[in-house]
């Protein structure tokens, strides 16, 4: 069983790379919104109690989630879980690694997905998709063949998400750094962090993923 967690801020890829570990290596992707929603639809206790903070507007807390991961981890029968979404802070880590410890499991890596701001901004803000068929499109390095026309479908429906915009992506960048960039220091002295050029083409940025649970 191999457990990871995946590190980066948005737009870094998190998803693409979560999914291929899924596909290849039969993992369990555990993210914290899917979590959430999956309980609060379930009826059960844990649910119940989900259900009732996110009705009444608040936030919930790390108890439930680490609640949530408990149960799933419980269930067993997989090839290990990533996790997508949390820890997002120093006490989110603290309580992950304690309850990885009381399940007789461990952390085999962490990932560290490095942008440069710059180059992450254009590729956010350049994207857009069909909104028929579901193709996407980047203004500077994958534009439709025709302007305003999907080449999959020729749909002239392409639109672009409302926070794809530079100030909204930096407003998001700003608070990763704020909230989740002390994590890198601190797995970095646990000796469990791995830095990989997020960037990089995906093929290239999975197999660095690989090689880095490998080792684990």
């Amino acid at each position: 069983m191999t457990n990871v967690i995946l590190l980066g801020p948005p737009g870094a890829g998190k998803g693409t790379q979560a999914k291929r570990l899924v596909t290849e290596r039969g993992m369990v992707q555990l993210s914290t919104g899917d979590m959430l929603r999956e309980a609060r639809s379930s009826g059960s206790d844990m649910g119940l109690r989900v259900a009732a903070v996110m009705d009444a507007g608040g936030l919930v807390t790390d108890e439930i989630v680490i609640g949530l991961i408990r149960e799933k981890l419980s269930h067993g029968g997989s090839a290990g879980y990533i996790f997508d979404g949390f820890p997002r802070t120093l006490a989110q880590a603290d309580a992950l690694g304690d309850l990885l410890g009381q399940m007789g499991q461990r952390l085999d890596a962490v990932i560290a997905m490095e942008v440069d701001d710059g180059v992450l901004v254009r590729r956010i803000t350049g994207r857009y998709t069909c909104a028929d068929c579901g193709a996407v499109y980047h203004d500077e390095t994958h534009p439709t063949t025709r302007p305003g026309v999907c080449d999959s479908c020729g749909s002239t429906n392409l639109v672009r998400r409302a926070d794809d915009n530079e100030d909204s992506l930096r407003h998001r960048l700003m608070e990763y750094y704020k909230k989740t960039s002390p994590l890198i220091g601190y797995y970095y002295a646990k000796g469990d962090l791995t830095r990989v050029d997020a960037l990089a083409r995906v093929e290239d940025v999975a197999a660095e993923i690989s090689m880095a649970l490998n080792k684990g």
